[in-house]
């Protein structure tokens, strides 16, 4: 699941770097260029937008999964093992207090 993640991540990355690219050459374009050219390139940048947003809303998707499965297991975890979850709780509070008392 993890490895899903970080490859969709990475194509998204790599989708809004194919936007900013093509943003750059339509204020390239529109300098010296013909209505042509910018009518072409604006449409080009309008169909890479629509699907880095769509790939964005399937990031997002996969990431709100991934969290809601991790949170059933912690909680699961919790309800199975009381007693362990509040030793490890208060360990987690004492190793922070003291960390924050250092400073």
């Amino acid at each position: 699941m993890a490895a899903a993640i970080d490859e969709s991540k990475d194509r998204l990355i790599a989708d809004l770097k194919l936007i900013l690219g093509d943003a750059e050459a339509l204020l390239a374009a529109t300098e010296h260029q013909t209505e042509a050219n910018v009518v072409n390139l604006r449409k080009r940048i309008d169909s890479n937008l629509a699907m880095a947003k769509s790939k964005l809303k399937d990031a997002e998707a996969a990431i709100v999964d991934k969290t809601r499965v991790v949170a059933q297991s912690t909680d699961h975890y919790v309800h199975e093992n009381p007693w362990t979850s509040i030793g490890i709780a208060a360990g987690v509070g004492v190793l922070v207090g003291l960390l924050i008392g250092r400073r």
